[in-house]
């Protein structure tokens, strides 16, 4: 089964995996409810965005520490940042908080790097993109691409 939730114009899709705990047992095997909460964050700060994902949705006690902690979201979006960064400035100086400034960027900081990757070098018409997960790129993006490409 899989789970969508949207923010701020822009889905994060996760497998909706089985709880560790029920709401009214205690797994012994949770080790954030053993830990205190700064080491839960240290073993949370090691996952990449898909597991992160994935652990939000794990139990009521992940979601709420995964969730409230900035910090964790701060580190994949600076990732981002590398490809998207007047968008995720441009984010962050508005006043949105890490996770939804990801949110919103994630999809075109991968999109764009592919692109400039030369991942698309090869598209002889729209028809191959199809089948591609796309999303709209700024003018400025596109001028990167096309730099990118006339190198090549």
């Amino acid at each position: 089964m899989y789970v969508s939730k949207r923010i701020s114009n822009a889905y994060f899709v996760c497998e909706r995996r089985p709880t560790l705990t029920s709401a009214t047992e205690t797994c012994p095997h949770n080790f954030v409810e053993i830990l205190p909460t700064e080491m839960s964050l240290k073993i949370f700060s090691k996952l990449d965005i898909d597991s992160l994902c994935s652990a939000l949705l794990t139990c009521k006690l992940w979601h709420h520490i995964i969730e409230d902690s900035d910090h964790l979201w701060r580190n994949h979006c600076l990732t981002v940042r590398a490809f998207c960064q007047q968008e995720i400035d441009g984010d962050r100086q508005y006043g949105l908080s890490w996770k939804v400034t990801l949110v919103r960027n994630y999809r075109r900081g991968f999109l764009k790097s592919e692109w400039l990757r030369g991942r698309y070098s090869n598209i002889h018409s729209a028809d191959e993109l199809l089948d591609r997960n796309m999303c709209s790129l700024d003018v400025e993006t596109w001028g990167e691409i096309l730099e990118a490409e006339l190198e090549r």
